[in-house]
Parts: structure tokens; C-alpha cells; sequence
């Protein structure tokens, strides 16, 4: 019972390691700079400010 407790066990991995952590941080930077990209190109720049200039004289 006490291996249990202390996750010791079989499958006792509580967490992520450190070259885990720098892998997912890469990972999400990588995938920040894609986004960024895509949501700074000149189409969807122009889709956005089109939503919010409507969004901004709309009627109430």
C-alpha cells in the first residue's frame, strides 16, 4: 500500500520531464508563430478589421 502512495509503482509517473517540458514549449512557440503568421497575412488582416469596423457601427 505504501508503493501506492508514493507512485513509485508501476506506471508511476506523476509528471512531465524536463526535456517533456522544453519539447511542449517549442512545440506551443512554433505553433504561436504559425498562428501569427496567418492572422498578420494580408487576407485574413483585412477579414478581421472588417468584423470589428462592423462590429463598431453596428445599431444599437
Amino acid at each position: 500500500m505504501d508503493v501506492l502512495r508514493h507512485g513509485s509503482g508501476a506506471g508511476g509517473d506523476a509528471g512531465m520531464s524536463t526535456s517533456e517540458y522544453a519539447v511542449g514549449t517549442i512545440a506551443a512557440c512554433a505553433f504561436a508563430a504559425v498562428l501569427y503568421k496567418v492572422v498578420t497575412s494580408g487576407p485574413v488582416a483585412a477579414a478581421l478589421q472588417a468584423v470589428v469596423e462592423k462590429a463598431l457601427n453596428a445599431k444599437f
